[in-house]
């Protein structure tokens, strides 16, 4: 079976050397690495090409933002399975990828896992612990949500739903789950252990105003999808808080 992994990036090189030897250092036999670079000007793209032990294929162009860059690598990918690693992410085992697939060949259309949150600079310093859980749907309206990096699909899957809303700057990822998760008829796949290590830092919590356009973001979905409104969105953001207690049993 084979794996497409997607990786986002753009002036990256802090970072994206961990998610190259993440990537090569799986077992599963069957990986395809696509690398989207929005035109990086600080080693990024020497490092790529000097670091990836797994066949990469690289794009290196303007992008109009992530989610335009994720639906690049969703026109490139050709596996039977596919998911993003970002570009500061790692896999937390070498058997992840291996994981994935044993899930979907015992029939799973879309299978997810645990995360976790680690510090910027730290890899080994736990913030959070993102235990997901099994899926329902009516836990949906409470604001349950599978962790976007731990989430791979089937390729015919992904066809069928659509690309990234490039029209939503950070909760495409939420309206694209949610496109799957709401889908009559299909088996989704809990795996009960860390799939990626997760730095923090991203877009949708670097400030007061971009926190508070994700909850726009995220309201907008819920409606969108008819999981909810104001309800799901209090409780999704008070999801975050158990996390930080779960960090002590890591």
């Amino acid at each position: 079976m084979k794996i497409s992994v997607i990786t986002v990036c753009f002036n990256s090189i802090a970072t994206i050397a961990d998610a190259l030897a993440s990537v090569a250092r799986q077992k599963h036999a069957d990986i395809e690495h696509i690398v989207i670079d929005g035109g990086s000007t600080d080693g990024t793209l020497a490092l790529i090409r000097s670091h990836a032990a797994v066949p990469c294929t690289l794009v290196s162009e303007p992008d109009k933002g992530i989610y335009d860059a994720m639906n690049k690598g969703l026109a490139l990918a050709s596996g039977d399975v596919v998911g993003f690693l970002n570009a500061d992410d790692v896999f937390e085992s070498t058997r992840t990828l291996s994981h994935i697939a044993s899930a979907v060949s015992a029939g799973a259309d879309a299978v997810y896992g645990d995360l976790i949150y680690v510090g910027a600079s730290n890899p080994h310093s736990v913030v959070r612990y993102w235990r997901s859980g099994v899926f329902q749907r009516s836990r949906l309206r409470f604001g349950w949500m599978p962790p976007h990096p731990t989430f791979y699909a089937r390729r015919s899957l992904l066809r069928e739903v659509g690309l990234f809303d490039t029209q939503l700057r950070v909760a495409a990822d939420y309206d694209m789950m949610l496109r799957c998760l709401t889908r009559p008829g299909l088996a989704i796949s809990y795996l009960p252990e860390v799939l990626v290590r997760m730095r923090l830092g991203g877009a949708s919590n670097a400030s007061s105003g971009a926190m508070l356009r994700k909850s726009r973001e995220d309201l907008l979905v819920m409606r969108r999808h008819r999981v909810g409104g104001w309800f799901t969105l209090a409780s999704k953001n008070l999801r975050k808080l158990p996390q930080f207690l779960e960090r002590r049993r890591v």
